[in-house]
């Protein structure tokens, strides 16, 4: 749902950094100068040896953490060179972990969204109603990624097992599905501070969401209500 990977992803790359000279590694490579680093340079920086250095850069590449490439050092090249060297570089993208989970970063994207189609329209749009528009179709999209095709869905059986898909999918979303007869409560708003602060606007923005998601899944239109109880999020989903 969000911009940066899931929570579990984030959580499993923080572990990899929670040994201390391997931390050390990172940060050497990370804050470089000149944007990458040697095995060697690593090695002489930190004063370790350099068979400690390549395995913990071999840790931090694993963990998606790093990226290495390949080339010769300065000033030697041409036949005889040798072979190309490693050297390391912080990997894009970044690392965000809350708890509960938060997705403020898909909050701020879709209202991104939406202030660039108001300045792209010659008509006096009102930003919240494009928001809404931006939101829905980000919901419609997130459809795609329930294991199988939903479409269409009318027997008892298959709006079952459709049920447990959208949960599942919820769950990754940081919404924590509770599922009982019928219904799915969430009980995690993945946008709790800016709830805080501008109810109205992002409770709707978050039941657009919500329905797109669910009407393009194939359940019936209005399946996601507009529910809020304090303590959880502001939709729930009857099917």
């Amino acid at each position: 749902m969000g911009l940066v990977e899931p929570e579990t992803d984030a959580l499993a790359k923080l572990a990899v950094l929670n040994e201390p000279l391997r931390r050390r590694v990172y940060e050497h490579v990370a804050t470089s100068p000149e944007g990458e680093v040697s095995r060697d340079g690593v090695a002489a920086a930190l004063g370790v040896a350099r068979s400690v250095v390549v395995f913990h850069l071999d840790k931090l590449v694993d963990a998606g953490l790093l990226e290495v490439h390949y080339r010769r050092p300065p000033g030697r090249g041409g036949p005889g060179a040798g072979r190309p060297a490693k050297w390391y570089r912080r990997a894009p993208g970044e690392i965000v972990v809350s708890v509960p989970e938060r997705h403020y970063d898909l909050a701020a994207a879709l209202f991104a969204r939406a202030v660039e189609r108001v300045g792209e329209s010659t008509a006096d749009i009102d930003v919240g109603d494009l928001l809404a528009d931006v939101a829905r179709a980000h919901g419609h999209g997130l459809a795609s990624e329930l294991s199988t095709s939903t479409t269409g869905v009318a027997s008892g059986e298959a709006r079952s097992a459709l049920l447990e898909r959208l949960v599942s999918l919820l769950a990754r979303h940081g919404y924590e599905p509770r599922l009982a007869g019928g219904v799915v409560t969430l009980a995690n708003c993945p946008f709790h501070a800016l709830v805080e602060e501008h109810r109205s606007l992002v409770c709707h923005m978050n039941h657009e969401l919500l329905s797109g998601l669910v009407e393009e899944a194939g359940l019936p239109a209005g399946a996601a209500r507009l529910d809020p109880e304090p303590g959880r999020c502001c939709v729930t989903i009857v099917a």
